[in-house]
């Protein structure tokens, strides 16, 4: 299974999204710490005074996890190459659609705060994830077109 190339490529992907739900997606500092992390949005002022924001952010999170769980599955079905490339689809709609949620908050973010914000390691590991998936998707692909061309040699 770890031979083949796409299960490497699925494995960065997965190691991105674990990492980036710990890394912040963009954030600024000028006496008040403002971070903006896929979980959460944080604010901390000097005082060591901590304010969380949940709600709309968690969607971000929401999506990676299942984009992380999406593509442990892609793994595991590695004996079935059309059930492969079709999780590999979904969990490229799901990875745009964390990237999406990323620079929407973001945007939402520096209109809130006319500050100057900063993007972070988060947003780029996403970035990351969606070009692992699709490299590994296309590899799945040229598997399952290289098993036809023999089949029909026989």
């Amino acid at each position: 299974m770890w031979q083949r190339i796409q299960s490497v490529f699925l494995g960065v992907t997965i190691l991105s999204l674990l990492a980036g739900l710990f890394f912040p997606v963009m954030g600024v500092e000028d006496g008040t710490v403002y971070r903006l992390y896929p979980i959460y949005f944080m604010v901390k002022t000097k005082g060591q005074i901590t304010t969380s924001q949940y709600f709309p952010f968690s969607l971000t999170a929401i999506l990676m996890t299942a984009a992380l769980m999406i593509a442990l599955q892609e793994i595991r079905r590695f004996d079935n190459r059309l059930l492969q490339i079709k999780l590999g689809t979904l969990n490229s709609l799901l990875l745009a659609a964390v990237m999406v949620c990323d620079v929407i908050f973001s945007n939402q973010m520096m209109k809130n705060y006319p500050l100057a914000w900063k993007y972070d390691f988060s947003l780029y590991l996403s970035f990351a994830a969606v070009v692992c998936n699709w490299i590994a998707i296309r590899f799945i692909r040229r598997d399952e077109k290289l098993v036809r061309d023999s089949n029909r040699l026989r």
